[in-house]
């Protein structure tokens, strides 16, 4: 191994991303993806506990920001209004890595493992926002219908913006769906 080098992480995810694009996530071993970024087996697990996890690394931070922000949200927000709040700060989050987030989800899709564990990140997400409305003393089903349909209007936003909607950004998205959600429910 060379001189030390910082973002050992990020470069772990850079590698892994690269590989799985180049060989196949199921060709790809640990191995290859620590010694494409320099580093060491070791190292690759100090940061992640297999191969799958380099993908979902950022799922705790999404869920502790979508919870915080709903936490945050003005006492009279709407439950929707609030998880409105919670999917635009995620929006600023990953706004800026259209096409690191348009690879990943490439590496996803084409394997049915880590499409099963995209649905599980985004039933916790799910859970995360429930829990943060009850907490503001929505009861239920309100606080899991308002969690589950704001999930459902981030994944179809996320998959227009790494898709068609070059030209649009995912904040505006959001906010596009969140209104036909609001159109839908009301009747019109």
């Amino acid at each position: 191994m060379g001189r030390w080098e910082p973002n050992a992480r990020g470069r772990l995810e850079q590698a892994a991303l690269e590989l799985y694009a180049e060989r196949g996530y199921e060709q790809t071993t640990v191995a290859e993806i620590a010694k494409r970024a320099g580093l060491t087996e070791r190292t690759y697990f100090r940061h992640f506990a297999d191969k799958r996890e380099v993908l979902f690394a950022g799922a705790a931070a999404l869920r502790e920001l979508l919870v915080t922000t709903v936490a945050d949200a003005p006492a009279d927000a709407t439950p929707i209004d609030a998880v409105a709040a919670a999917l635009d700060a995620v929006a600023g989050m990953i706004g800026g890595r259209r096409e690191g987030a348009r690879q990943r989800q490439s590496v996803i899709v084409a394997n049915a493992e880590l499409r099963e564990r995209e649905l599980i990140k985004l039933a916790a997400l799910s859970a995360g926002l429930a829990e943060a409305l009850r907490g503001r003393g929505v009861g239920e089903p309100a606080a899991s219908l308002a969690a589950e349909a704001g999930i459902a209007v981030f994944k179809v936003s996320f998959e227009q913006w790494i898709g068609e909607a070059r030209d649009r950004e995912l904040p505006e998205i959001i906010r596009q769906l969140l209104d036909e959600l609001k159109a839908v429910t009301a009747g019109r």
